[in-house]
């Protein structure tokens, strides 16, 4: 028998950590010695924390949600008296969440230890690096990845093959496997699981690549918010090192290959490759013209090749099964599988991997659970603050990287924010262009003051204060700066506004001409007012107040004085009669 808890990070703020130590004590108490182990995150982070009671012949019980009372009934009712608690148990609707999936980057995530590279092993780990090094050439490495079609995860959906061959057949003794795990978009944290509950999965697929085009030292580009994923990353390079998958003479082929790893401060910037290698450097992150691209002058201007965590997670997966396998799953288009992390107004939130030919629809509704408290929804924002917002009118887009360029949006690196009817679009457009503003390096005029110039825009039209031909000024300055720009950065950063016009002009006319937010969430263009027939003078509203802007006497019906409301919305959450009404 033995217990495993969900410890990622979602696991661990949800209290992962006083749940072992409630687990600890209660198993004490009850005289019981029962190992526990730890595990990563199983993707259904709205369900933690999660734990699995294994009894003596393998079959597993899980608990989801957990809290230290929990702990207590488990030890004692469900391990010692061998009762049942159904309340406890993860419900057959919470598990169409993991089984309508196919899972080849998360197949071992909230399966096996990330701190054991027995673990790993035992689901045999390593076992396609060894076939490539011993059994493959580079050429045929590549041209197995080209038969797979497996494309770029990180954004561009850029074949892998071809990144690889390029960098192999660039000249140079030294060459760099680099990958970049700074996964900077909001809502984003699919590189962080994988870093944090399969490790030795990034490990083995960077040194095929590394055999691939004859690098012989290795990068990973962190950023340092992820302490945890830094931490389990470090252990599982030791132990990789220490049982001979890194270091000298590996599988006694006589290839080298080490890897080590950069915390990065964090610049979105620098999840462009340029500005990730000036970074690596010690310079600031900032992009650089291409050509010459990092596979022909890369890190200190020697061969370079780029690639995101997932995109190496996939690979093990393609040299263990076949690229003819991996083919086979997906569209023409787009081959393999892609995670996403569901976030905002979603039921099930964490992170789901599907087969690419989905639709949005299957993805929000059948897997995610649909919308939270039955709202309608509105609409989902694909590729982070890089990205586009794809409305309910095209919930059937397929997930494909063409399909979803043709919305407006791009498949970026995975994240999926979903919106319903009490978003405003207008002030989503503002929040992402607020965080590009802040995030452009300020290399190009376009980037630094276009970017700048229409966050004010967009300010003043959630103020209220937008004024005829605002629309028209934000699509031209979207052009512009998608011409003007270097990088990826400023060349995306108009999408999420140009998607909103496009599908949601209704809005900005609403703010612009009639001074009003539908959603009802710009704030300044709210307006609170007592209905008569409702109120009944309980005057919880008038104490809750912060500026005494509601008079009326008890009993009697209350009044706001809108010169000094400063509409906080007190008013409106504290009435239990449905006497306050926003317009």
């Amino acid at each position: 028998m033995k217990i495993v808890i969900g410890k990622g990070s979602c696991g661990i703020a949800a209290g992962a950590n006083k749940i072992q130590s409630a687990f600890e004590e209660n198993l004490s108490l009850a005289g019981l010695d029962i190992p526990i182990e730890t595990t990563g995150c199983i993707g259904a982070c709205y369900l933690e924390p999660i734990v699995d009671v294994f009894d003596d012949a393998g079959n597993k019980i899980t608990f989801v949600n957990v809290t230290t009372d929990n702990a207590r009934e488990i030890v004692e009712q469900h391990i010692l008296e061998k009762q049942a608690l159904k309340g406890l148990q993860i419900t057959d609707a919470d598990m169409t969440m993991i089984g309508k999936q196919k899972r080849i980057v998360l197949k071992n995530s909230g399966i096996i230890n990330p701190e054991r590279i027995e673990d790993y092993l035992s689901v045999d780990g390593y076992e396609a690096a060894k076939k490539c090094l011993t059994e493959l050439t580079p050429e045929e490495i590549i041209e197995t990845l080209k038969i797979a079609g497996l494309k770029g995860r990180g954004g561009a959906g850029f074949p892998t093959w071809f990144k690889w061959n390029a960098a192999y057949k660039s000249p140079g003794a030294v060459k760099y496997m680099v990958c970049n795990a700074d996964e900077g978009d909001p809502g984003a944290f699919m590189d962080r699981s994988v870093l944090e509950s399969d490790p030795h999965a990034l490990i083995e697929g960077m040194l095929i690549g590394a055999r691939a085009i004859g690098a012989n030292e290795g990068v990973v580009y962190v950023r340092a918010e992820y302490p945890l994923a830094i931490v389990r990353l470090q252990g599982a390079i030791n132990q990789a090192r220490e049982s001979g998958y890194l270091g000298e003479n590996i599988f006694n082929t006589g290839f080298d290959f080490d890897l080590r790893i950069k915390a990065g401060a964090g610049a979105f910037v620098c999840g462009e490759e340029t500005a990730l290698i000036a970074s690596l450097e010690g310079e600031r992150g900032m992009p650089r013209l291409k050509p010459p691209f990092p596979a022909q002058k890369g890190y200190w201007n020697k061969p370079t090749n780029i690639n995101n965590v997932e995109t190496f997670a996939n690979v093990p997966w393609i040299f263990r099964n076949g690229g003819e396998a991996y083919a086979a799953i997906g569209t023409k288009d787009s081959k393999g599988t892609k995670v996403f992390a569901l976030t905002g107004k979603i039921a099930h939130g964490g992170l789901v991997e599907i087969p690419m030919g989905l639709t949005l629809r299957d993805v929000i509704y059948d897997i995610g659970g649909g919308i939270k408290n039955n709202k309608a929804f509105k609409a989902v924002q694909m590729g982070g603050p890089s990205g586009g917002c794809v409305p309910d009118s095209l919930l059937d887009t397929l997930i494909d990287y063409g399909e979803i360029t043709r919305t407006g949006a791009i498949m970026g690196s995975g994240g999926m924010v979903v919106m319903d009817e009490t978003t405003c679009m207008v002030d989503m457009a503002r929040f992402f262009l607020d965080f590009t503003c802040k995030e452009s390096c300020g290399k190009c005029t376009y980037c630094r003051v276009g970017t700048k110039r229409m966050l004010e825009i967009l300010t003043r039209i959630t103020k209220g204060q937008g004024v005829d031909g605002d629309i028209e000024l934000l699509e031209e300055l979207c052009y512009k700066i998608k011409e003007g720009s270097m990088c990826g950065l400023g060349q995306t950063a108009p999408n999420p506004i140009l998607t909103t016009i496009k599908y949601f002009r209704n809005e900005y006319e609403d703010h612009i001409y009639n001074k009003k937010c539908t959603a009802r969430s710009c704030k300044a263009l709210l307006t609170y007012a007592i209905n008569e027939e409702n109120c009944i003078g309980c005057g919880s509203c008038k104490k809750k107040c912060p500026v005494e802007a509601i008079e009326g006497e008890k009993k009697k019906v209350h009044k706001i004085n809108q010169d000094l409301c400063i509409k906080c919305g007190k008013c409106f959450t504290v009435c239990k009669f449905d006497a306050v009404l926003v317009d």
